[in-house]
């Protein structure tokens, strides 16, 4: 149904580029633009901004 259209599912990239993903939904009525958190990166072992990939 509108679940795909307002909630659809993005992939979130690690910015230290160790090719970690995480992956979430976000809300476009709420964040229309690129989605960053900071998330634990197990690859490196320290928390690193995730950056939505598209």
């Amino acid at each position: 149904m509108a679940r795909n259209d307002t909630r659809p599912v993005v992939t979130l990239r690690s910015t230290a580029g160790t090719g970690h993903a995480y992956v979430t939904r976000k809300s476009r009525r709420n964040n229309p633009d690129r989605l960053v958190l900071r998330k634990f990166d197990p690859v490196l072992g320290a928390h690193v901004p995730f950056r939505e990939a598209r």
